[in-house]
């Protein structure tokens, strides 16, 4: 366990460029667009693989939220200010209208339970979702960030929990290697166990 380095926040100005530019984009399918530290990340929706493990922990999330009123989405706006990222899969109200970014294109990053990421290959995806997304989840205060990376070593999962908003951290990152269970650790999917079922080949 470990705590995180921090990043400066972006200006303002350059935020609401960058907001207007997003909202004109016209993407080929197959593409996603989103906003992070200063500059808009246009990249491809995932490969099997990636689709197989984002379906199999949503399984598993639905299964652990059954009884209660918050839902497992894929894909999903996640707003917060002028900047947006579109997690693999994100916890929520099981009404999402209950929580609207103020322009309706999207949901309120704070009101966001959990999200997790599936790594793609290469080194700008593990920047992508190790640094710069975990810092955005953290300033959106968001409880916990969950990664599995097919990509590092012979496969990791990482559990980040505690945001600070302020300093754009986790206050504790648990890595383990694929095999070995890791249990996340707060909020609604708190005991939720992430094992060799879910990573499997």
């Amino acid at each position: 366990m470990s705590a995180l380095a921090h990043e400066a926040p972006c200006d303002p100005g350059l935020d609401e460029v960058l907001w207007q530019a997003w909202k004109a984009m016209d993407l080929p399918e197959g593409y996603r667009a989103e906003i992070i530290e200063g500059s808009i990340e246009v990249s491809p929706t995932g490969r099997r693989r990636h689709t197989v493990l984002t379906n199999r922990l949503r399984r598993a999330l639905e299964a652990h939220l059954a009884n209660g009123d918050l839902q497992a989405f894929q894909d999903g706006n996640l707003i917060h200010g002028r900047k947006i990222c579109i997690p693999d899969l994100f916890v929520g109200p099981e009404d999402l209208d209950e929580i609207p970014d103020e322009e309706g294109l999207g949901v309120d990053a704070t009101r966001v339970a959990l999200v997790a990421e599936v790594v793609s290959p290469g080194k700008e995806a593990h920047r992508r979702d190790h640094i710069r997304k975990r810092r955005w989840y953290a300033q959106a205060g968001i409880p916990v960030y969950l990664v599995i990376d097919d990509f590092d070593d012979q496969g990791t999962v990482t559990v980040f929990s505690g945001p600070d908003p302020e300093r754009a951290t986790y206050a504790t990152k648990t890595t383990v290697a694929y095999g070995t269970p890791v249990v996340v650790p707060d909020g609604p999917a708190k005991g939720l166990e992430i094992t060799e079922t879910l990573t499997r080949p």
